[in-house]
């Protein structure tokens, strides 16, 4: 056994035997995730927090501090692509499909089924629901990613480590990042990437069916479920075989040309006024109450920390586990960026956008239900969208439209985890043979469809949540270990000390 593909051979087995034990036992598998997310969530809920929130004021501190002027690369290094593909890049792998499954069913869910704070229904619901829209996908998931992304391009870029997790934490452990302690935390970071995109992948796949069971009656199954992924695995794997600079940037730039172009059909045609209102009203209450949002536990409440850990803390694990796979693809695009532009990038662009979109979307959807015009919070999840489109102009189109975008959402998602899981499976190489990325394309596909048929929806977020717990010791220890390296580096340079007036 080669050395430096060990870790490609003990994820590969673990992951193989975990589809053994779905395909064979699908209710165990079930069954088995579900109590370990519960004690998960009831256990660490404090944990998930605090550290998400230390995440954050890391990646704002070195934005605003001296350290912010330091390259992701060498001094003479310039950026590999534009910025507008830079961020078509990583708002492409961060979070796309997510934001159009979620666009109007997370906020009419805040709404009218359960509320965060509120009484469903009511207007307060309405300012409920979109401050935590807000909160569970704007700065504070994209610092997860951040750190993950700028810990690695530092150390890869500027002190030319191999482009692995493990290699970051040599601050730290030293020589046991080349033997078993280094080879255990790739395998973990691999477990988490699996296991984070596999989700994803399967949310795609239930929207696409949802659109066409909502539009053309086609049955919610796993069948026609397969038969999606089925689909989108030849199309992503083919794209992954062109590489980094054609197929991921092709689609990226696709993507976000298309989800424009949703976004201004729903922003045109449905109530625009209230939607510019509720965008406006709603940044001021997620920026006054950020503070008390990101350690809100509960402790008195059942109901209430129930909610937070069906929502809450099950973002913050999918965010975490996702954090491999981003971090990784987002680090590869991204040198030559100083750390300032890159932080900012990274939480606030993606951020402000997403927040539009959720205002879009999600505030259709409620002006609907509030106004008694339809009853969107009775649909299926995956379906929720498709019922907003269908009460306006040109719904049938942007239905086709979203579906389209989940489609190539999909792909690129897909895409980048083959070539980020080949990376993280071939000591660190920024070129994976394209046997490793078929390999790794074939058990994403494979895990997605054994996680739905073991449980749908639930067993999707139920395996996310546990693979993302190990992980987010490893960003602990990550930050810290760049926090060590940034500092000495500092030293070295003289960057931040106070110069003394020359005495004549």
């Amino acid at each position: 056994m080669k050395k430096e593909m060990i870790v490609l051979y003990i994820s590969v087995a673990i992951l193989a035997l975990l589809v053994i034990v779905g395909v064979v036992l699908p209710d165990s598998l079930e069954n088995i995730t579900a109590n370990i997310q519960a004690f998960i969530t009831d256990v660490f809920g404090w944990y998930y927090l605090i550290l998400v929130s230390i995440l954050t004021l890391v990646c704002l501190y070195l934005m605003l501090s001296p350290l912010g002027r330091l390259k992701l690369g060498k001094p003479d290094d310039k950026p590999e692509f534009s910025r507008v593909t830079w961020i078509a890049m990583l708002f492409s792998a961060g979070m796309g499909i997510g934001l159009v499954f979620w666009g109007s069913a997370e906020p009419i869910s805040h709404y009218a089924l359960s509320s965060p704070t509120a009484q469903e229904g009511t207007d307060q619901g309405i300012l409920d629901a979109m401050r935590y829209t807000y909160f569970h996908w704007g700065i504070h998931a994209w610092a997860i990613y951040g750190i993950v992304a700028l810990v690695l391009a530092y150390f890869n870029f500027r002190h030319g480590e191999r482009g692995l997790i493990s290699a970051t934490l040599k601050p730290i452990l030293g020589d046991k990042v080349n033997g078993v302690t280094g080879k255990s935390i790739d395998v973990l970071a691999v477990l988490a990437t699996v296991f984070g995109v596999a989700t994803t992948l399967g949310f795609g796949a239930v929207q696409i069916n949802g659109g066409l069971s909502y539009l053309f009656g086609i049955p919610v199954s796993i069948g026609a479920q397969f038969i999606i992924i089925a689909i989108v695995t030849v199309l992503f794997m083919l794209s992954a075989y062109t590489g980094l600079k054609k197929g991921i940037k092709i689609l990226s730039n696709a993507n976000m040309g298309l989800a424009g172009v949703l976004f201004l059909i729903m922003f045109l045609v449905g109530p625009t006024l209230f939607i510019l209102n509720l965008f406006t009203h709603s940044i001021g209450t997620y920026v006054q109450n950020l503070v008390s949002m990101s350690f809100r536990i509960a402790p008195l409440n059942e109901d209430i920390r129930g909610w937070i850990n069906s929502w809450t803390i099950f973002y913050w694990a999918w965010w975490i586990a996702w954090s491999p796979f981003v971090g990784i693809f987002i680090a590869r695009v991204s040198r030559g960026r100083t750390i300032r532009e890159f932080v900012f990038a990274v939480l606030f662009i993606p951020s402000v956008v997403g927040f539009l979109w959720f205002s879009t979307f999600g505030g259709t959807a409620i002006m609907l239900e509030h106004e008694g015009i339809a009853n969107i919070s009775s649909l299926a999840t995956e379906e929720a969208l498709f019922g907003v489109f269908s009460q306006f102009p040109l719904g049938f189109v942007a239905s086709i439209i979203a579906m389209i975008l989940v489609g190539t959402f999909f792909i690129t998602s897909a895409d980048s985890g083959t070539y980020v899981l080949g990376m993280m499976t071939t000591n660190g190489s920024h070129s994976p043979g394209n046997k490793i990325m078929l390999v790794w394309g074939i058990m994403l596909s494979t895990i997605s469809l054994v996680l739905l048929y073991s449980g749908g929806l639930q067993a999707l977020q139920n395996t996310m949540i546990v693979a993302a717990l190990p992980f987010s010791i490893i960003m602990g220890l990550m930050t810290v270990s760049l926090i060590k390296a940034l500092y000495k580096e500092a030293r070295e340079l003289g960057i931040g000390k106070i110069k003394q007036p020359k005495v004549k």
